[in-house]
């Protein structure tokens, strides 16, 4: 056990723990602390409290200070001289002719470092770039290549389902996202059905994926062998959230197939959810971020 408080360093971030050295934080404070990018700013999100720690939580640094007016001003600065760092590093990735994006710029909070945010396809030799940027600023500079959620999460937009992507609004972290999860909810393995704005799997499929998976427990699969009513049969389609199953029954293979409830139904050996080895060498990029 670790006696922490939680703090974020930028909207929607992950949340980072830190030692409160006896001194008791309300969340919105902002404070002062050392971090692998050197000494930030960041606000409070989690009061002081015990929990579990494990290796990746580790080192847990103290806490600097309380941010004071200065400190809070001098935040503000930063965001400004970020505007115009931004601007100058989009001139020379133009002047070197080099094929990356620049998505973001951030400055320490000592001024000790600026990082620059990128993406690219491939590799980019930024080495002239980096000289260009350390030449202008008198600083220390890193580039850094993020992927295309990355990106998403930092730039921010509107989802398919109307709504700021949750990425940018609330998630500090993106959770594993699989094909196999939109194939056990019953989605039609479509790219522009199961991919966010990003270009990946919808971070949303995570979501409910708990619940199909203890509604898969109980439910006959597509090509499961069930027992019905009116005699046996095979499921030929299922809808997981009306708990119903299409049958094509074995006394009448070529009649309409017929529709039972689950419990209506008795299992009697049961099917397994594939991806398809070319649906998958398709669709495995949505994978990747």
């Amino acid at each position: 056990m670790a006696y922490i408080i939680g703090v974020r360093f930028r909207d929607a971030g992950k949340i980072y723990y830190f030692d409160p050295d006896g001194t008791e934080f309300e969340q919105g404070q902002f404070v002062i602390v050392e971090t692998s990018k050197g000494i930030e700013c960041g606000e409070v999100v989690l009061k002081n409290r015990d929990i579990e720690i494990d290796e990746s939580m580790l080192p847990i640094h103290k806490i600097i200070r309380i941010a004071s007016e200065k400190d809070l001003k001098t935040i503000a600065e930063n965001k400004e001289k970020e505007k115009r760092a931004f601007d100058i590093c989009c001139q020379k990735i133009k002047l070197h002719k080099l094929d990356m994006k620049l998505i973001n710029v951030e400055y320490t909070f000592d001024c000790n470092k600026i990082l620059f945010y990128f993406t690219a396809d491939g590799r980019v030799d930024f080495r002239e770039l980096v000289k260009d940027l350390a030449y202008m600023f008198r600083t220390r500079i890193e580039l850094r290549q993020i992927g295309v959620r990355d990106e998403a999460k930092s730039i921010g937009g509107l989802g398919i389902c109307g709504r700021p992507f949750c990425c940018h609004s609330f998630l500090g972290e993106f959770q594993p996202v699989s094909i196999k999860m939109a194939k056990e909810q019953g989605m039609l393995l479509n790219p522009t059905k199961i991919s966010g704005t990003c270009g990946r799997l919808m971070c949303c499929l995570k979501y409910e994926q708990d619940v199909y998976n203890d509604l898969l427990k109980i439910t006959p699969k597509i090509g499961a062998i069930v027992n019905t009513p009116d005699g046996k049969g095979n499921v030929i389609d299922v809808n997981l959230i009306t708990g119903t199953l299409t049958v094509s029954l074995h006394k009448a293979m070529n009649a309409a197939a017929h529709t039972y409830k689950v419990n209506d139904v008795t299992l009697i050996k049961d099917a397994q959810i594939k991806v398809d080895k070319d649906e998958f060498e398709k669709l495995k990029k949505l994978e990747n971020n």
